[in-house]
């Protein structure tokens, strides 16, 4: 099965979390974010990483420990070739839908260096024409589930007294399957992706003189390091910036506007099983805007995920404001 597209697919995405923190961590961040945006096939049909960066994202705040779980969601089907549409005929797949379930664990052993883990669920609906290019079309369509690639990750967050800045690094493991009905689902839309190296940092602080606005920035690298069964996934680069206001309240709850810039790549997929390498390259930006809630229990508040562009190939620490 070949693809000739070099981005497909409208990802619609609910972002919604909740977390329970004990130790010495104050009850913390309520995870939530809506995604709209447009993905490529090949890469984001098995990459996270949309998901992984952002305002969103649990920055360590002191020693103890974090329990998470996230639903996060994508649907693609349209198709995108350079920095324009193109026909749905040229693709021979033409709906990949995806349920993201996580349990996560974050715990600092001090104020410089913690663990995390996330395991993730996956349910996957995929719908493929086999008689492409030919007519009449032969729609076939399949649905499984399964357990994701788990990651396991490092934390060091000993650069300031304030733990503004952060450096992540760790291994994604090959937990998943990745050879689920192989006559019909390719390679690069399997939910197993192989082993990767992850490394990310992160740093946020004040902005400006008044003290309710913070700005953060934070990347992740995922590099694949082993082919599994004949195909490697391109490198992944994913960048978030943006801005936020910490200064409404609700009752208990801190309602915290954001504002943030996203940014993807990944480069080709490699190996005699991928299924169109010229066509596994994409790069993206996003905009987000919308509310950021903290709370110990609160209902999930969204921001919304706009494409911007996209082409195809115990402590006396001082605060951090964010």
């Amino acid at each position: 099965m070949s693809r000739f597209l070099t981005e497909r697919g409208r990802t619609t995405g609910r972002r919604f979390g909740t977390a329970i923190s004990f130790g010495f961590v104050p009850f913390a961040l309520s995870a939530v974010a809506f995604l709209y945006g447009l993905s490529p096939t090949p890469s984001l049909a098995c990459a996270y990483g949309v998901f992984a960066v952002g305002a969103s994202s649990m920055f360590p705040n002191g020693s103890g420990g974090t329990v998470y779980l996230e639903y996060d969601d994508q649907d693609q089907t349209i198709n995108w070739s350079g920095n324009s549409r193109a026909p749905a005929a040229n693709n021979a797949d033409k709906d990949i839908g995806t349920n993201f379930f996580t349990a996560g664990l974050q715990y600092m052993f001090n104020r410089s260096w913690g663990v995390q883990a996330e395991v993730p669920y996956w349910d996957r609906k995929f719908t493929t024409d086999r008689n492409v290019p030919n007519t009449p079309p032969d729609l076939v369509t399949t649905q499984w589930s399964d357990l994701g690639d788990i990651r396991i990750e490092g934390v060091y967050t000993g650069f300031s007294e304030n733990l503004s800045s952060s450096l992540t690094f760790g291994v994604k493991l090959p937990t998943a399957n990745d050879q689920f009905d192989p006559a019909v689902v390719d390679r690069d839309t399997q939910i197993g992706t192989g082993t990767d190296l992850l490394l990310g940092a992160y740093h946020c602080d004040g902005l400006g003189t008044d003290p309710h606005f913070s700005r953060f920035v934070q990347a992740l690298l995922d590099q694949p390091v082993l082919t599994s069964e004949g195909h490697r996934p391109g490198t992944e680069l994913d960048i978030a910036g943006g801005v936020i206001y910490s200064s409404w309240t609700l009752g208990a709850v801190q309602i915290s506007p954001l504002v943030q810039v996203i940014f993807f790549e990944q480069t080709r997929d490699t190996g005699p099983q991928s299924a169109s390498p010229v066509a596994s390259a994409y790069q993206r930006v996003l905009f987000s805007a919308g509310p950021r809630s903290m709370s110990a229990i609160f209902p999930p508040m969204p921001t919304s995920r706009f494409p911007a562009t996209r082409t195809s190939t115990a402590t006396s620490a001082p605060p951090r404001g964010c």
